[in-house]
C-alpha cells in the first residue's frame, strides 16, 4: 500500500497545474480546467446528505457574484459517510432543484484512498500556504489561481462567502 501511495504522489507531483487532468462532467462528457484559464478556480469536493450540503447555495451565489473572475467546480464525492449515494443524473438533478446549481459539475469521484482520482491527489500533496494531507470531510475547497495552481485551500467549515475566500478573489 505504501509503494502505491508513493508512486501516486510521483507520479501526480510531475503534474504542473490542475490543467494537466482530464476529467469527465456530471453527463459524462470530457472537460479540462485549462479551459478557465485567466480565471481563479474554487475546488469543491460536494454530497447531497451532508451536514454541509446547504452550502451549495452560497456555492452558486460566489459563482454568480463573482463570474467574471472566478469559476466553482463541484465534485461529488462519496467517501464520508455514504453521504453521496446517487448517479451522476440523481445528483445533478438535486443540485439544480434544491439548490439551483448551474456551475460545473464533475462525475462522482473519490478524493481520497487508494482510487483518489489524481486531480485529487495533486491538490492534496501540492504545497500551498494553509496545509497538505488528506481532505477530512466533505466541502474542503481549494482555491486555485488564473494558472491552474494551488493558491489556498480550506476546510468544510469556511463557508463559499466568508471573506478567508472572497478576499482572495
Amino acid at each position: 500500500m505504501k509503494i502505491l501511495t508513493l508512486m501516486l504522489a510521483l507520479l501526480f507531483t510531475a503534474a504542473n497545474s490542475a490543467y494537466d487532468f482530464k476529467l469527465k462532467n456530471i453527463d459524462g462528457k470530457d472537460f479540462s480546467l485549462a479551459k478557465y484559464k485567466g480565471k481563479k478556480i474554487l475546488v469543491v469536493n460536494t454530497a447531497s446528505k451532508c451536514g454541509y450540503t446547504k452550502q451549495y447555495a452560497e456555492l452558486q451565489k460566489l459563482a454568480d457574484q463573482y463570474k467574471d473572475k472566478l469559476v466553482v467546480v463541484g465534485f461529488p464525492a462519496n467517501n464520508f459517510g455514504g453521504q453521496e449515494p446517487g448517479a451522476n443524473t440523481e445528483i445533478k438533478e438535486f443540485c439544480s432543484k434544491n439548490f439551483g446549481v448551474t456551475f460545473p459539475l464533475s462525475e462522482k469521484v473519490s478524493v481520497k484512498g487508494v482510487d483518489i482520482a489524481p486531480l485529487f491527489q495533486y491538490l492534496t500533496t501540492t504545497e500551498n500556504p494553509d496545509f497538505t494531507g488528506e481532505i477530512k470531510w466533505n466541502f474542503e475547497k481549494f482555491l486555485l489561481d488564473e494558472n491552474g495552481k494551488l493558491i489556498h485551500r480550506y476546510r468544510s467549515g469556511t463557508t463559499p462567502l466568508s471573506p478567508e475566500i472572497t478576499n482572495k478573489l
